[in-house]
């Protein structure tokens, strides 16, 4: 598998010569060790994409000749979670397991009961963790940070999506029996570890959200995104 990095001035001429210099050439040459002759990819994080080959390598930079270029359309489905606010130690964590899992945006939502707080100093990292996130699962496109979003404000969200779900262990059908409209956007919603209260149940479920259950065991709240987009992606038939 070709390995992925991105740039800000993505070239995309056959033939062009390109010098490769930025933070991510550095990883390529001290990490990866990338060697005259190596073939990887360059991308500008938006679903643009050119293959090149590396010419000419350096202490901090290389030289690399494009040799295909192309253009990678997004799924027929936008794929949003809603997480509530996971704690600063488990903040990245979460984000990383959303990318690697083809969430498009990840909202991050400030709870009743959420640990987290919205001016944790790591959610200014967040570009960063979704960024190499999304060189290890080979996205071309780098999802959206949004939020933290207040309740009322998540009720804005599931108002503008065609299928929204929200895990809870109250539920009594699980996501499978779900009978999905036409759906062109779809979002989840997850609740912190101490759960949702039962005026954010109320409001979310008033809104149009449907409640379903995610298996037997219950996730930590900052793992549990992972696995109800992967089984949301799997009922709407992108998996």
């Amino acid at each position: 598998m070709r390995t992925l990095f991105f740039v800000e001035d993505l070239p995309t001429t056959v033939g062009q010569k390109y010098t490769f210099l930025n933070e991510d050439a550095l990883h390529a040459i001290r990490v990866l060790r990338t060697g005259p002759g190596e073939i990887f990819w360059l991308s500008d994080g938006k679903g643009t994409f050119s293959t090149v080959k590396a010419l000419e390598v350096e202490k901090k930079s290389m030289q690399v000749e494009v040799l295909e270029s192309q253009f990678q359309e997004p799924l027929d489905i936008e794929y949003t979670v809603i997480q509530a606010l996971p704690k600063g130690d488990r903040l990245k964590q979460c984000a990383a397991l959303l990318t690697e899992a083809g969430a498009d945006r990840i909202v991050f939502w400030n709870s009743a009961r959420s640990i987290g707080k919205s001016e944790d100093k790591t959610f200014d990292k967040l570009d960063v963790t979704i960024r190499e996130a999304s060189k290890q699962a080979r996205r071309f496109r780098i999802p959206e940070i949004v939020g933290p979003l207040s309740t009322a404000q998540v009720i804005d969200e599931i108002a503008r999506t065609d299928l929204a779900v929200l895990f809870h262990e109250s539920a009594t059908s699980k996501l499978s029996a779900i009978t999905p409209p036409a759906v062109k956007h779809a979002l989840i919603i997850i609740g912190p570890e101490g759960g949702i209260t039962d005026d954010e149940l109320d409001a979310f479920t008033s809104s149009g959200a449907t409640i379903a259950l995610m298996g037997r065991p219950i996730f930590r709240s900052a793992h549990a995104g992972i696995a109800g987009l992967a089984a949301l992606q799997t009922l709407l038939k992108s998996w």
